[in-house]
């Protein structure tokens, strides 16, 4: 390949079983109520009663692109690109529990898993600047001495974004259980807007609506994304010789060079809102489908080593 770089390509994938997860039992379903609960009935109980056991499956598949270059004439990259796609019913193996317990919506636990990323692009490389002795440029006298020794290196990160869960807030449910409301999808497709910030919309929030019958809502687990990250780290590094043992390295380092916000979702009790900068899911919330806040601003440190 060019630059004499090598690449894998292959597919890897997974199918887990006997998933360990919570499951609630005493359960209601749309417009139970408290008093219709199972163990209500034969026993007085209203408190959740949590069945643990191995119940659950999940699937993983992916295509991973693998690439390096082995260090040459003062360069080496390596880097790595996954496109995959996860699908559980719960997203933790232990002690978590299930969205829908009633028994004939269970099958809508089966979704697109919170963690799943489907592109990941990584890639970092290492480049010694080509001036000073034994190098093809520049390589005596004091421009040798000033711009000698010089490495520059960085790493780049894009991948998408975390799935979320547009929720209602229950009010309609009664059913007297631990079950999930999602709230109800009224358009066909969900238009991406794109909007960053307060009064802007990433997803066209017309697209939804409370849910004002009895029922868990029609929109499924974790059909939309928040958004993708995009990073660019840079250093550069000289290493000074003074004694046969002793040198100075100095290094200076941008994290998030070119100071990209990163938009990324944050669990609350209201769905995936905008706490973490994600996009604020909750149905009935003031700041609907905004994001209105993010992190990792640019970050830049210097230093010096002493090594002996």
């Amino acid at each position: 390949m060019p630059l004499g770089i090598l690449a894998s390509v292959g597919y890897v994938g997974s199918h887990s079983v006997h998933l360990l997860a919570d499951r609630d039992i005493n359960t209601g379903y749309p417009g139970s109520t408290l008093a219709n609960l199972p163990y209500n009935l034969l026993y007085g109980r209203t408190q959740p009663t949590d069945m643990w056991d191995g119940y659950l499956s999940s699937e993983y598949n992916s295509m991973q692109v693998a690439f390096r270059r082995s260090f040459s004439k003062g360069l080496m990259i390596q880097g790595a690109y996954t496109w995959s796609h996860a699908i559980d019913y719960a997203d933790d193996d232990g002690w978590t529990g299930v969205n829908f317990n009633y028994a004939p919506d269970f099958q809508r636990n089966r979704a697109t898993a919170g963690f799943d990323v489907p592109q990941n692009f990584q890639v970092g490389w290492v480049y010694e600047l080509p001036f000073g002795k034994n190098k093809g440029f520049v390589t005596s006298g004091i421009g040798a001495k000033v711009l000698g020794d010089w490495q520059v290196m960085g790493r780049e990160a894009c991948y998408s974004g975390t799935p979320f869960t547009v929720t209602a807030p229950d009010t309609s449910l009664n059913d007297g259980g631990t079950n999930t409301q999602t709230a109800n999808q009224v358009l066909a497709n969900v238009a991406f807007l794109g909007g960053v910030g307060p009064g802007a919309h990433y997803y066209n929030p017309a697209a939804f609506a409370p849910v004002t019958t009895v029922g868990f809502g029609n929109s499924g687990l974790n059909i939309l994304r928040n958004p993708g990250m995009w990073n660019t780290d840079f250093s550069i590094m000289r290493t000074f010789p003074i004694k046969e043992r002793l040198t100075l390295q100095f290094r200076a380092e941008a994290n998030n060079l070119p100071n990209t916000s990163h938009f990324t979702g944050a669990a609350t009790a209201n769905g995936f809102g905008n706490a973490g900068g994600g996009v604020d899911s909750g149905v009935t919330d003031s700041t609907f489908m905004q994001v209105t806040s993010s992190s990792g601003e640019r970050n830049i440190r210097f230093g010096l080593r002493l090594q002996w």
